[in-house]
């Protein structure tokens, strides 16, 4: 695991930015007492989703579905 430190509206950035690879940019919007916000910006195919979301034993039939309901947000 790589630990960094960053201070609000630093970012870091995933991937290989020169590469066909999807980058993700994750952004520190704000710092309250022990809570964290972040921003994540990636191509729309890349579905992200919360840890307790992901590590649920049905997360990629959950995942393909919000990504279905997202691409077909987009289009409207």
């Amino acid at each position: 695991m790589l630990v960094l430190s960053r201070k609000r509206q630093q970012a870091i950035v995933i991937g290989d930015t020169d590469g066909p690879c999807h980058v993700c940019r994750v952004t520190v919007l704000e710092i309250h007492g022990g809570s964290v916000r972040l921003g994540i910006e990636v191509d729309d195919q890349v579905v992200v989703l919360r840890s307790e979301v992901a590590d649920h034993p049905d997360s990629s039939a959950r995942g393909s579905k919000l990504l279905q309901s997202y691409r077909a947000r987009l289009k409207h």
